[in-house]
């Protein structure tokens, strides 16, 4: 059965983000169900989902809350067109959200993905600036390593090479300035302001030069994760925001990643006490079970569009937009949050990973050990790859995999970002699981 389910796959499915050849060599793990924080194959192999399946579970598979919210919901509305309609799952959760955010944001546009919520505020910020008679500024600034999606306009902002230098002749060229990432500059608090301050001096000698045509600078608020968890200290955050409001530019914060806890608190802004004008949500919105986005913006933006004019209208839509079902997965996954104490809970939750990876501070190997609430990492120095580093990323996975953990190490970068809901006995098997694959990985080539 196993096998058939991997050889259908591989003729009828076109896998995300592979080399479909490597398959050659790599099975594919075909699984039958997920329990709480684990993945259990066809097979009965039962795998730690360390990675929260790309970063989008937040409370375990088939979880039973969530799972009940649906079941309800399936008898209620499926779905419906919310282009001159509405319902109560999409009202409810827009203003919930808006409350998050303590009013300052919220006119909630829905999408299903988070490369559509950057699209979509792209969009926004230059049709608002369009209206407001500045249609000149049309240009976008991203940040040195920062990803923000694959479809072109999302794909146009990120900084990732091995995502864009493929499709790079099709895109509109952004500036790109300097990251706040402070792994090179030395340990310690005041190091990494350092290194936020210098990307903030780098973005401001643009700002001056270009702000009268720039419309938005996008970022990835304290972690840029597909570059390899680079983490910043939030005042780069609170000194952007100021020098977006001194320059006329827009501040759109992608949060599909690091928002709703990831970082420690619900949203990654809320450490530098500042809101951006945009802010774009996915991922972890639904518990990791149905897609979902959402751009949320200030009242003025909003009200740039807000005419008898049909040329002024944000003319964007997608067939899915306010899913009932997908908007009820997320109310589910709001309601857990604020009856489970999750964001107090993950702080000993994070400080217990924290201090499973600190023996590793000691390995030669390995360097860079951080943590930003739930989202953990560390480097494995390039003198210890040796001729193996194109292939470590693939060696260590399988390696996790026979140790009963799905890790998917980004190049040299290993890293946890788990279920909220890991025991102690989870939180262990993690660390044991990632020490002896990192050492089965670096002995295939020593």
């Amino acid at each position: 059965m196993t096998d058939d389910i991997r050889t259908r796959s591989l003729r009828a499915v076109w896998h995300p983000c592979t080399q479909m050849k490597q398959h050659e060599q790599l099975p594919l793990v075909a699984l039958a169900r997920g329990e709480g924080a684990w993945l259990v194959d066809t097979q009965g192999r039962r795998l730690l989902d360390g990675v929260s399946s790309w970063w989008v579970n937040l409370f375990g598979h088939a979880n039973p809350r969530i799972n009940a919210a649906l079941r309800d919901q399936l008898d209620t509305l499926e779905h419906a067109m919310l282009a001159g309609f509405t319902h109560a799952p999409v009202v409810a959760l827009s203003e919930r959200l808006s409350a998050r955010t303590g009013g300052a944001l919220g006119h909630c546009f829905y999408a299903s993905d988070g490369a559509s919520a950057v699209e979509i505020a792209l969009k926004m910020s230059h049709h608002a600036w369009r209206n407001a008679g500045r249609a000149e500024k049309r240009e976008f600034v991203c940040v040195r390593g920062d990803y923000h999606g694959e479809t072109l306009g999302a794909l146009g902002v990120t900084d990732v090479p091995v995502f864009r230098d493929a499709y790079g002749s099709l895109l509109q060229a952004a500036h790109v300035v300097a990251s706040p990432d402070g792994r090179q500059a030395g340990e310690g608090a005041s190091a990494a302001a350092d290194a936020a301050r210098r990307a903030i001096a780098d973005a401001e000698r643009l700002f001056a030069d270009r702000a009268d045509r720039i419309a938005a600078i996008v970022v990835e608020p304290l972690v840029q994760c597909a570059t390899g968890m680079a983490m910043h200290d939030p005042c780069y955050l609170r000194e952007l925001r100021a020098l977006c409001d001194r320059y006329g530019v827009h501040f759109i914060a992608d949060e599909i990643a690091v928002g709703f806890g990831r970082t420690g608190t619900f949203f990654a802004c809320e450490q530098a006490g500042v809101w951006p004008d945009f802010l774009c949500l996915s991922k972890g919105i639904s518990g990791g079970y149905l897609p979902l986005s959402v751009v949320m913006t200030r009242e003025e933006i909003y009200r740039e569009f807000y005419s008898d004019t049909a040329s002024k209208a944000f003319l964007h839509s997608h067939s899915y937009t306010g899913n009932p079902l997908a908007c009820r997965a997320a109310l589910a996954t709001l309601d857990i949050f604020e009856e489970d104490a999750v964001l107090e809970r993950n702080r000993e939750r994070g400080a217990d990973l924290a201090a499973r990876l600190k023996p590793l501070r000691d390995d030669p190997r390995v360097e860079q050990v951080r943590s930003c609430g739930m989202i953990h990492a560390f480097d494995v120095r390039p003198e210890a790859l040796g001729a193996g580093a194109s292939s470590f990323a693939r060696r260590f996975f399988t390696a996790a995999l026979d140790r009963g953990v799905l890790l998917r190490p980004i190049g040299r970068t290993v890293y946890w970002m788990p279920p909220y809901i890991l025991t102690d006995a989870e939180c262990a098997h993690l660390a044991e699981a990632t020490a002896g694959a990192l050492d089965a990985a670096l002995d295939a080539v020593a």
